[in-house]
């Protein structure tokens, strides 16, 4: 007997009208498991105890720093090793790379590329762009990370 395709696929290859029509946003290719070395960031050395320093990462300096010296319990410092693997660096959780998108007609470079990129709409566009942008990445099943930003005010009113 001739099987058709899950309801997932796009349509039956038979054309046999066994499977309704039905249309999702794309998934991502397989890809193997993105793993992080290290999830806590790196903070500044006293950046906590002191206001007037922030706890984004600075290196040490100081001739007599425990942390620059490496001293065993001292804070780990950021090194090449702590780096993503090649193969899944820049992957967002659901296995897509972003591509940055400021107006409709870019939307267009990803039309092959819908399983391997996801649009993500510049900061920079309004809301009037974003709902063209959203709509027409829906007509062509590219997924948006970024689509209800800036429109759930407009729907309320």
């Amino acid at each position: 007997q001739l099987a058709c395709l899950s309801p997932t696929q796009l349509a039956c290859p038979l054309d046999l009208g066994c499977h309704s029509v039905t249309k999702k946003m794309p998934s991502a290719v397989a890809r193997p498991e993105i793993v992080k070395k290290r999830t806590k960031k790196f903070g500044r050395h006293h950046g906590g105890r002191f206001l007037r320093m922030g706890l984004s990462w600075r290196r040490p300096r100081g001739i007599d720093s425990r942390v620059r010296r490496r001293y065993r319990g001292a804070p780990k410092t950021p090194k090449i090793g702590y780096g993503s693997d090649n193969k899944t660096k820049h992957l967002d959780p659901a296995g897509f790379y972003r591509f940055l998108v400021k107006n409709k007609e870019e939307l267009e470079v990803l039309l092959m590329h819908n399983r391997q990129f996801a649009a993500e709409i510049a900061h920079s566009v309004g809301a009037k762009a974003r709902k063209e942008i959203v709509e027409r990445a829906a007509q062509l099943n590219i997924k948006v990370t970024n689509g209800a930003a800036r429109l759930r005010k407009e729907e309320n009113e």
